[in-house]
């Protein structure tokens, strides 16, 4: 498995942390989350006690202050443990925002409670009729003295049902990307604030993915993201970077997830007499998915750096969030054939992993638009 150029003693110790805890406290749960469609908020708890939930907040808010690596190593080991349901990505990245835009009121404000597991995070860009083209939003937030009146909807959102903070990406204006504010919502006893279906989904279904809607919600002016309206698409455009990364490392974890559980397989199952992991065919497979883990590990790796650096491009996170989860899905698909008919059972993990791994190309921003993203980046030079 790869050796992390960032990883530290503190890193190697954090990961474990986070290993034993989807050890002790997911594993054991695993059908029944899945089964309920949400991982139970005991789980988010017990993560914000070990310092999970906080870990690359401001230690002045309620965190401990480290980097985005932190982050990193816990969804590597998410994946490692083959899930990619539990929402903690978006959670953070919900919270990165206000890190990095928020006035210090809204540091203090949201930023403990999120560290805590008080509050639960969520990012509602994607509607009905918008999705990659965040331009073409309808949700609107119209100022009404000392609040704003937010009208719209929005599905396919991680966290839909149980979050308690969700950052609403709305038009403020009329004139395109300089029209696109950001506001966070309270959902606890917000009237006008529906969670609607929990969303039947082909995979990642320990995650409450659900539709919302605002009908005349009212929320403080204070609530908006920034010091002035306008300002979201820029705000966007300065943190899709991350979630891009985050998208690759949960790729990278859930791909070491799926070489390990195959290893197990076929070293065990006997075909011909003899075993499945002696074909010629099996070999040459799992070393082109343990060379591609590899590829993958290095080629984050180098954007972390840049991440950290403030060099990293946005032609360069969309390389890393095209190429990684097209290769998490061409790993998993090659691991779930050494299974045979096993592999499509659903009580086999390397299922779940197949059918988790699909969204990653399209969650994001597609990758077709990751594509589009780097060949303008071309055109330039």
């Amino acid at each position: 498995m790869p050796n992390h150029n960032w990883m530290t003693d503190e890193t190697r110790a954090f990961g474990e942390t986070v290993a034993r805890l989807f050890k002790d406290e997911f594993e054991p749960h695993r059908e029944r989350f899945t089964e309920q469609g949400l991982v139970d908020r005991s789980f988010w708890e017990k993560a914000a006690e070990l310092g999970i939930l906080g870990a690359t907040f401001p230690e002045e808010h309620g965190g401990l202050g480290l980097g985005y690596e932190f982050d990193a190593v816990t969804v590597i080991e998410q994946g490692k443990a083959g899930d990619s349901g539990w929402g903690f990505s978006v959670h953070s990245i919900a919270a990165h925002y206000i890190i990095h835009n928020g006035t210090e009121d809204q540091k203090a404000r949201w930023l403990p409670k999120m560290a805590s597991g008080e509050l639960i995070g969520a990012i509602a860009m994607t509607e009905p009729g918008a999705g990659s083209d965040l331009k073409a939003i309808k949700t609107t937030a119209v100022r009404d003295g000392d609040e704003y009146v937010i009208n719209g909807s929005k599905t396919f959102i991680t966290n839909g049902s149980s979050a308690d903070l969700i950052m609403v990406v709305v038009k403020t204006g009329d004139a395109g990307a300089k029209g696109i504010s950001l506001i966070m919502v309270e959902t606890n006893g917000l009237k006008g604030f529906r969670v609607g279906r929990k969303l039947k989904k082909l995979g990642m279904k320990r995650n409450d993915t659900a539709e919302l809607f605002f009908d005349d919600v009212r929320v403080p002016i204070t609530n908006l993201i920034g010091l002035e309206e306008g300002q979201g698409f820029y705000q966007l455009m300065q943190q899709l970077p991350w979630e891009r990364l985050i998208v690759g490392f949960t790729a990278l974890g859930c791909s070491e997830c799926a070489l390990k559980i195959t290893l197990d397989y076929v070293r065990e199952r006997r075909a011909f007499g003899q075993r499945i992991m002696d074909f010629q065919n099996t070999r040459f497979k799992l070393a082109e998915t343990a060379t591609k883990i590899e590829l993958m590990a290095s080629f984050l790796d180098t954007s972390l750096t840049e991440l950290n650096a403030g060099t990293l491009t946005p032609e360069k996170a969309a390389m890393v969030k095209y190429w990684t989860s097209d290769a998490q899905c061409e790993i998993v698909d090659d691991c779930l054939q050494l299974f045979g008919g096993y592999g499509y059972m659903q009580e086999y993990l390397i299922a779940d992993l197949y059918a988790d791994a699909r969204v990653q190309r399209i969650y994001g921003g597609t990758n077709e638009i990751m594509k589009e993203l780097i060949a303008r980046g071309l055109d330039k030079d």
